[in-house]
């Protein structure tokens, strides 16, 4: 006996639904924001110069990870009308 559970597969999706894209693209534009204000409030926090700087560096690194996903999301093929 197997205590191995196989997991039901899901069916394929073909293609991505305009409200998901939507939602999708909503939720990066809220995490973009989000970066952005956690860079300013690490800028201020009065830690040694050397720290600051790498901690917004990483920081701006993300921003521009998310604006690259928010290109790709928009350069994507147009939904057909629902």
């Amino acid at each position: 006996m197997s205590n191995v559970v196989p997991f039901r597969q899901r069916p394929p999706v073909a293609q991505l639904a305009r409200c998901e894209v939507v939602a999708v693209a909503g939720d990066l534009l809220t995490l973009l924001e989000q970066l952005e204000d956690v860079c300013a409030r690490a800028s201020a926090t009065g830690r040694p110069a050397l720290e600051v700087e790498r901690t917004v560096q990483h920081l701006l690194d993300a921003v521009s990870a998310v604006e690259r996903a928010l290109d790709c999301i928009g350069e994507g093929e147009q939904a057909a009308p629902a």
